[in-house]
């Protein structure tokens, strides 16, 4: 009973701050409203969590109910984030209703967290019931662990109304974050709309199912939904993402965002700046049961143990290809390629690149191509600031290809895995560094402008604050998070500072 207490208490100050910052809703910016009254819609939208396998607890009397933790992807224990929600059920008027649908995301991450979360304020450790104490009143009836009654809040309720799985896939929980989510709103509209018999039924969402595959997930989390990107989803389309190398942000982003388009219907391929000799590498990893013996296999290219660790080979790039790994093994259409030629150099390492990427888009005509590499490469524009003739791979495939965006990485201020130019040897240092921003939020989002800029960006991506990522061959040679079999016990240089990015 007292999670009952816990629900109701979360459901209050969640909607509230919610209400306050509608920013930070999806841009569809419009409540999806049901023209049947409360009472015949809350079945369905219980049988939808039901139908997608989603666990939740519901308040005994009324149309709120709240959803087990369910982990982004499945992915790494140690860069996991986790997601629920609250499902409130509003009347608007005795025949209309609606739904609110806050997601809460957890991680062990501390970038979400309150600043005082860690700190008692007051004299007890009963939250809220000293209040009511001193002002000679008693819980409602229903008593202080239901959600009609009781402001009584001990610290042990708040580490119950934060509990996360137990066992294998614990973690330790430190942020946390709600906001109020109307792509999840639309998405159960869509479903149960045509079971009330609307008098405009909208009609099922189509998942992007792999070729191989005999079923689609009924429920798959994909993390809060990138604003912008379904914009720039077109088939046959590339998206190019000039990337700051290093982080655990942009990898995220890419799994993300190819785990929302998937869901939505349309297939995706992920491109990767790694070397093309490990495709067939790659996509047997991606088409495994991802055990041990899988991840070994994977962990044997030669390019995670470059002398000169860029970030590209970093625990988030490994974890990420777990993520649409575990997209695949879903039945999600999810493919990857790879398409760097590091053997060459300048202009014939470009044209190399276009060509590798060039003939991917053209054997998936109706697949999106989210294309990410360091921040030169997708450029639209001819030159450079040491080679006016300069013609980088953006340039080049947007001359041959009719959807070709260029975005440039936007992020705040925060550290990555950066290789530099030491200020006193002029060698190559490759650590942990400063990486300098500005502050835009911490959702993800996508930014696309009237015109392009001076570099041939259309626009941006953003990531939040940003945070180092270490070479994956540092954490072990199996699975990331696993730190087993680790060859390369080095203590990354936080305090050296970026000088240059690639």
């Amino acid at each position: 009973m007292r999670s009952m207490l816990n629900m109701g208490w979360l459901a209050l100050l969640l909607a509230v701050g919610c209400a306050a910052r509608p920013q930070d809703w999806d841009l569809t910016g419009r409540e999806a409203i049901y023209d049947r009254p409360l009472e015949e819609v809350w079945p369905s939208v219980r049988q939808y969590f039901v139908d997608a396998k989603l666990g939740f607890r519901e308040a005994p009397g009324s149309p709120v109910l709240q959803t087990e933790w369910k982990e982004e992807f499945g992915g790494s224990k140690i860069a996991g984030y986790w997601h629920r929600y609250l499902v409130l059920g509003k009347r608007e008027t005795p025949t209309k209703s609606k739904l609110w649908i806050i997601r809460v995301t957890r991680s062990a991450n501390k970038t979400l967290s309150a600043p005082g979360k860690e700190l008692e304020w007051g004299v007890s450790r009963n939250m809220g019931y000293d209040l009511v104490r001193r002002k000679g009143t008693d819980p409602a009836p229903a008593g202080p662990e239901t959600l009609e009654g009781g402001l009584a809040l001990s610290v042990e309720d708040d580490e119950d109304r934060f509990s996360m799985p137990r066992g294998e896939n614990a973690i330790v929980a430190e942020s946390a974050h709600g906001t109020r989510d109307l792509t999840m709103e639309w998405r159960v509209f869509h479903a149960i709309a045509p079971g009330l018999a609307l008098k405009d039924p909208m009609p099922s969402r189509t998942l992007a199912k792999a070729p191989d595959s005999k079923q689609s997930p009924a429920f798959t989390e994909c993390g809060a939904p990138i604003i912008g990107l379904k914009a720039q989803a077109k088939a046959g389309g590339v998206l190019l993402l000039g990337e700051l190398h290093g982080t655990q942000q942009v990898p995220r982003f890419i799994a993300q965002a190819a785990c929302q388009l998937t869901v939505e219907g349309t297939p995706v391929s992920v491109g990767l700046e790694l070397p093309v000799e490990n495709q067939e590498r790659i996509t047997t990893f991606l088409q495994s049961q991802g055990g041990e013996v899988d991840w070994l296999k994977l962990m044997e290219a030669p390019f995670w143990r470059s002398p000169y660790p860029d970030g590209r080979g970093s625990e988030a790039v490994a974890n990420m290809l777990e993520q649409l790994r575990q997209l695949r093994a879903q039945g999600l259409d999810v493919a990857v390629f790879v398409y760097d030629h590091p053997k060459l150099n300048g202009q014939q390492r470009e044209q190399a690149l276009a060509a590798t990427v060039l003939k991917e888009v053209e054997a998936g005509p109706t697949r999106f191509h989210l294309v990410v590499s360091g921040n030169i490469h997708p450029r639209t524009s001819k030159g450079l600031p040491w080679d006016k003739q300069y013609q980088p791979m953006g340039r080049l495939l947007a001359a041959r290809l009719k959807h070709v965006v260029a975005l440039d990485v936007a992020y705040d201020s925060g550290s990555a895995w950066i290789c530099a130019p030491d200020a006193v040897s002029r060698k190559l240092d490759c650590g942990v560094k400063e990486a300098k921003g500005k502050d835009n939020g911490d959702r993800f989002f996508v930014h696309v402008w009237d015109s392009p800029n001076k570099d041939g960006y259309h626009g941006v991506f953003y990531v939040g604050r940003v945070t180092a990522s270490a070479p994956a061959i540092l954490k072990g040679l199996g699975r990331p998070g696993a730190d087993d079999n680790s060859v390369f016990p080095l203590a990354p240089d936080a305090d050296a500072v970026a000088s240059a990015r690639r």
